[in-house]
């Protein structure tokens, strides 16, 4: 079969007409250019030069092989023009993945405002209720609600999301005052398991609500705020979400919600591409910016948030391994 970087010799032998020339071109042995052009001419079963007084010239079949030689030196400049040092550049797509409310309430205005610092980066951003692998190639990053312990894969903590119970005023005033050592008896409640709750914050409602009637149930964050907004019963809801919507109000709780991490993951390969980082960078920074909203300190319950911080000192960047990759 043959070598194709016997070809790089041929060429500067064709070129420079000698071997030494040609040797100190390629900064290596004249020895080595007479044993590598040897076995271009042994693969192909064809002399291509001649050797002369004057140096070496192409025989009729060297200049074939020149001719299609110097199409390929050519492109192989081009690809190396086009692609190499691509990922150090602050240039080209992004694709970041995450569920539709950690999309539509964090992510998108994070990155709004990077194309002011770096304008020729273009961010996808693909809400996806299932996690794109980023083993494949489907994603460059993905912020999720849950650690990962897959193979090859960078995960980061870079928050965390506390909730609430929430309803409105309205729903409150027509059903009385919520007795949770009743199991909330005479209530009712928005059951939901979704992009931003998972089955701890189910659990837990289905605990301190034991009693209540189902009234809703739905797999959207946002059906489920926007159903208690307008008086569908109790709902287990995300903080930074819920208290923006002015119809609605945080219940005061004899237990704490548990609450959730937000955790940025790429592939290890990518770490040290300059326009993910950048679009990481961007997103850690709006995520912070956003820890008020997050975790919003509740009144007489201290303790909740020094747990919270202590959670958080485990930012630091994390490889795990595991036999299956995604």
């Amino acid at each position: 079969m043959l070598d194709w970087d016997d070809l790089r010799f041929f060429l500067a032998i064709a070129r420079h007409a000698n071997l030494s020339t040609a040797a100190k071109e390629l900064r290596v042995a004249q020895s080595t250019v007479s044993r590598r052009h040897a076995s271009l001419e042994a693969s192909l079963g064809v002399r291509l030069l001649n050797r002369t007084p004057d140096g070496y010239v192409t025989t009729p079949a060297g200049d074939e092989v020149l001719a299609k030689a110097l199409r390929l030196e050519a492109e192989a400049l081009s690809l190396e023009r086009d692609v190499g040092g691509r990922d150090t550049r602050l240039s080209g797509p992004v694709r970041v993945t995450c569920s539709e409310s950690v999309a539509s309430h964090i992510l998108a205005p994070a990155v709004a405002g990077l194309h002011t610092k770096h304008p020729d980066i273009l961010v996808e951003l693909i809400p996806d209720p299932r996690e794109l692998s980023l083993s494949m190639r489907e994603a460059d990053v993905s912020v999720r609600l849950t650690p990962t312990t897959q193979h090859n894969l960078v995960m980061r903590r870079i928050g965390t999301l506390r909730f609430g119970l929430y309803a409105s005023a309205a729903y409150l005033d027509s059903h009385g005052e919520i007795d949770f050592e009743a199991g909330c008896s005479g209530h009712h409640i928005i059951a939901q398991l979704d992009d931003l709750q998972d089955s701890e914050q189910t659990g837990w409602l289905a605990t301190i609500a034991s009693r209540a009637r189902v009234s809703v149930q739905t797999t959207g964050h946002e059906a489920a705020v926007n159903a208690a907004a307008h008086g569908g019963g109790l709902a287990c809801l995300a903080c930074f979400r819920a208290d923006q919507e002015p119809g609605l109000k945080r219940i005061a709780l004899p237990t704490k919600v548990p609450e959730t991490g937000i955790w940025m993951v790429t592939h290890k390969d990518n770490r040290r591409n300059a326009r993910i980082k950048a679009t990481q960078t961007q997103i850690v920074e709006y995520v912070r910016n956003m820890k008020d909203q997050l975790v919003p300190v509740f009144e007489n319950n201290e303790a909740w948030d020094e747990a919270t911080l202590a959670e958080e000192v485990q930012d630091a960047e994390t490889t795990h391994r595991a036999s299956h990759p995604t």
